[in-house]
């Protein structure tokens, strides 16, 4: 399984990016992914998730509106569209994995993140 994160940066407030996370060495398909940030100092934030096939997602509150996360499982990668930024955005954004395949019952608080990238640093500031 390998996870590798790009597109992060610095970005004024009110700006935008696009982080993608290219997926390799398993069924992309077949799993429900999320992104998951850590600023410094904190504990790891929950920030998004995406079922298997793009039929449910999950926000948290904190970029509710703002971010967007979809995948092209044609292309085996997952993607985080991130307006609006505010500098509390600023973190390491992960990409990560599910441990299990997905079920289309299976809620995406049930998932369990078993596989991570490398991460990629996200930096807003004036």
């Amino acid at each position: 399984v390998q996870l590798v994160e790009s597109g992060g940066g610095m970005v004024q407030p009110g700006g935008s990016l696009r982080l993608s996370c290219a997926a390799s060495g398993f069924s992309f398909s077949s799993y429900d992914m999320s992104w998951v940030r850590q600023a410094p100092g904190k504990g790891p934030e929950w920030v998004s998730g995406i079922k298997l096939r793009g039929q449910d997602t999950y926000y948290s509150d904190s970029v509710k509106g703002r971010f967007t996360i979809f995948r092209d499982n044609a292309k085996n990668t997952l993607y985080l569209q991130m307006n609006n930024q505010k500098p509390g955005d600023t973190a390491l954004y992960y990409c990560a994995r599910d441990l299990r395949q997905g079920r289309s019952g299976r809620s995406l608080y049930q998932m369990v993140l078993g596989y991570w990238g490398q991460g990629t640093q996200v930096t807003v500031s004036s």
